[in-house]
């Protein structure tokens, strides 16, 4: 049998499927006939090896309370070693539904009401989001813009901000989402070093670990044996093989006590079992999806390079800010003279757009739009060209 969806320039038509990211527009205030190229997951089929593994398991026509063994972890580790060096052992494994479901245990289980969460704005909205709701305080430690077109982090403040608010815990991002960076050894060692002197707890959302097209993805728990009494590391298949309603991540927590914290908070919001299309989705990305990924990373590969000349053709005023790291390219508009509340309008009502508003990932965000590359050329093409005609048509 060989792997059969292979053909990322095909469109799948995805309206009337129960999509949120093509059937929802109305529920979230947009007009219907938006384009979307907002949330992140991929307008490509996933590896056809998935779907036969899914309908085989289907075919069995029971449904009962489900769970896997050693295998599964096995085929993990096996994965998390050959893409990214690193060996994750058996008993430091947690499932949970998703990696923000995680981020709120950890926040749960790590501080307490009115603590202070360390995190690197602009980043993933519900970093903030899971601090607040449960009662924590937001301290961000503002990443910023150097001559050399990529986000950078002001270490002295990371620190300062440490010792004034008591941080207890701090929500990396790596690669970083939406800014693109994909974090060196050195940058993540100074980080480390801060927390570990500091006594705070890091936990690396590393769900874009497969999306690297500068520099190499390091798990933070491998670069000092000392990290790992320090960190849980947060990983999924979701965003890799497009996997994200099957609702599994695979955390791990190699410190027995930050483990069962952990655990007891997931007990405490009745987290058991997870579903078993997830686990089996897992299982066959991760042994018989690598021809697929490979093939699907190159093709978002030449997205970018598509999107980065198209705009630095086409879209002046625009610029992008150089990419290393996931499928969700991030656009500074400032440079066009436009406001931000008209590039709203203009992107929304206009250009008939639904990007990400760079506004909601902090306020450091304000003026700047993701954009979700990782879609058949013809629909990225047909975006930035209604972008263009709308900004300066």
């Amino acid at each position: 049998m060989a792997e059969r969806n292979l053909d990322f320039d095909s469109v799948v038509e995805r309206k009337n499927t129960r999509s949120l990211k093509y059937d929802f527009a109305k529920e979230f205030g947009m007009p219907e006939d938006v384009l979307p190229l907002w949330v992140a997951d991929m307008d490509f089929k996933t590896s056809s090896y998935i779907e036969d593994a899914l309908m085989e398991r289907v075919r069995e026509g029971i449904f009962g309370y489900s769970d896997v063994q050693t295998p599964y972890f096995e085929i993990v580790q096996d994965w998390m070693e050959r893409r990214h060096g690193w060996k994750p052992e058996e008993d430091w494994l947690v499932k949970t539904p998703g990696v923000v479901t995680a981020l709120a245990m950890a926040v749960k289980a790590y501080t307490e009401p009115g603590d202070a969460v360390l995190i690197q704005q602009p980043v993933y909205y519900p970093f903030s989001e899971v601090v607040e709701d449960n009662g924590r305080r937001v301290v961000s430690n503002t990443l910023y813009r150097g001559e050399d077109n990529r986000y950078h982090i002001d270490f002295a403040d990371f620190e300062r901000k440490i010792i004034q608010n008591g941080v207890k815990l701090f929500l990396l991002c790596n690669p970083h989402n939406p800014v693109g960076r994909v974090w060196t050894a050195e940058e993540l060692t100074r980080l480390g070093d801060i927390c570990v002197e500091h006594g705070v707890i890091v936990v690396s959302d590393e769900i874009h670990e497969d999306f690297v097209f500068q520099g190499k993805h390091l798990v933070f728990a491998n670069l000092k044996k000392e990290y790992e009494d320090h960190c849980i590391v947060c990983t999924s298949p979701s965003k890799t093989f497009n996997l994200a309603t099957m609702v599994l991540s695979n955390i791990f927590i190699p410190n027995p006590a930050l483990r069962n914290r952990f655990r007891k908070q997931l007990d405490a919001a009745g987290i058991s079992q997870l579903g078993v299309m997830g686990l089996i989705a897992c299982e066959t990305a991760y042994s018989r999806g690598e021809e697929w990924y490979l093939a699907m990373h190159a093709y978002v590969r030449e997205n970018i390079a598509f999107v980065r000349e198209y705009v630095e053709n086409h879209l002046p005023g625009v610029s992008m800010t150089d990419h290393e790291g996931t499928y969700l390219v991030w656009l500074d508009f400032s440079g066009t003279g436009i406001s931000a509340e008209m590039l709203e309008e203009l992107i929304v009502h206009k250009a008939k757009l639904w990007l990400d508003s760079g506004k909601m990932f902090g306020d450091s965000g304000k003026g700047f739009q993701r954009i979700n590359v990782a879609c058949p050329r013809s629909v990225l093409g047909e975006a930035l060209y209604r972008l263009r005609e709308a900004l300066f048509g």
